[in-house]
Order: structure tokens, then C-alpha cells, then sequence
């Protein structure tokens, strides 16, 4: 990436000033995506673990799969789920606080038995199947976040530092090239004028 600038003083300051803030945020940006890293790994190992955990419960139920066919299907429904925000490194993600079931009424003479626990084992595969829902959401928001922070990261050591600094070093070899070719200058003034005096 060319770095627009002109050569003076001005611009000189200008792009220490802009190299110097770079950085001084290079480390954070590090920092912030070396986090970032383990979060997600964090995120994508729960996640998988509620995938484990829920292909286990849906194992452990398949035995009584024929009864399933009898249960009503519209007994239990999610009513609301309620999820609170944390930041991790500075990203918004999602936590599970609770889910709310409502339970249709039906009659326990006309049901069999097990339907309180179809109830209960519903639930609980819908917890799980929502846990790791949100933990997949959570991986993907820290996974973009950390694309984008690496992104910077890259963009400030292997583009804008180096860019800064050798616009930097061509100011200052031009500013010096000025200052020697106006000394050289003044020194030829001054040698044709003593020698002026020296012919008068």
C-alpha cells in the first residue's frame, strides 16, 4: 500500500504521529486475537460436546422409538428462552439463562404412563439442543471477530508500519538531499562574493 504524502516537515510529523499510534495498538490487537483464538476453541469444543451429549441422549432413547409415534407431538412447546449478552474481548455473545416450556393439559387416565417422562426427557433434549445452539452462534461471532482482528493485525505489521516508515525514511533523505543542496548553495554564494570583494 503507497502511502500518500508530500515532502515537508508537516507530512513528517503527520506520519510518525500515525506510525506511532499503529504501534502502540499492535500489541492490543495481538492480545485481543490471541484471546479471541481461545475463545473459539473454547466455544467449538462445548459446542461439540452438546452434540456429543445430545446424539447420547438420542441414543439412549431409541430403544423406545415405536412408543414416540404414540406421544402428542404439540404437548410440549418452548414458550420463551432467554438469553443475556457477555462481552469476551470485547465481542457481544449470547448465554442461555433459561427456557420456559409451556405444557399443553391432557388427561393422565387417558394417556399412558410414560408421558410425564416424554415430558421430561423433551425438555431436556430441547435444553441440550439449544445450549449447543448458542454456543455454535457464540463460536461464529468470536470466529468473525477474530478474522477481522487478524485481519488488522496484518494489516498494521505488514503493510502500514513498513509503509509509514519508509515514507518516513524518504522524507528524511529528501529533507537532508534540501538542507546539503541549500548549504552547497550558500557556500557557493559566499565563495563568489569574497572573491568579488577580493577583485574590487
Amino acid at each position: 500500500m503507497a502511502i500518500k504524502f508530500q515532502y515537508n516537515k508537516t507530512y513528517l510529523q503527520r506520519l510518525k504521529k500515525q506510525l506511532e499510534v499503529r504501534e502502540r495498538a499492535l500489541p492490543t490487537l495481538k492480545n485481543k486475537e490471541a484471546a479471541l483464538r481461545s475463545e473459539v476453541k473454547k466455544a467449538k469444543e462445548t459446542a461439540e460436546e452438546f452434540d456429543r451429549k445430545l446424539e447420547k441422549q438420542l441414543q439412549a432413547y431409541q430403544h423406545a422409538i415405536a412408543l414416540w409415534d404414540e406421544f402428542d407431538n404439540d404437548l410440549v412447546r418452548i414458550e420463551d428462552v432467554n438469553l443475556s449478552v457477555k462481552k469476551i474481548a470485547g465481542v457481544k455473545t449470547p448465554v442461555l439463562e433459561d427456557i420456559q416450556f409451556s405444557i399443553k393439559d391432557f388427561s393422565m387416565f387417558n394417556k399412558p404412563g410414560w408421558y410425564l417422562d416424554g415430558i421430561e426427557i423433551v425438555q431436556q433434549l430441547a435444553n441440550i439442543a439449544l445450549e449447543r445452539e448458542v454456543f455454535y452462534q457464540k463460536m461464529n461471532l468470536l470466529e468473525h471477530a477474530r478474522k477481522k482482528t487478524t485481519q488488522k493485525v496484518n494489516l498494521y505489521e505488514k503493510v502500514q508500519i513498513p509503509g509509514f516508515e519508509e515514507a518516513i525514511l524518504k522524507i528524511k533523505r529528501y529533507l537532508e538531499d534540501e538542507e546539503n543542496l541549500s548549504k552547497a548553495a550558500q557556500k557557493i554564494v559566499k565563495n563568489r562574493l569574497q572573491e568579488a570583494e577580493a577583485n574590487v
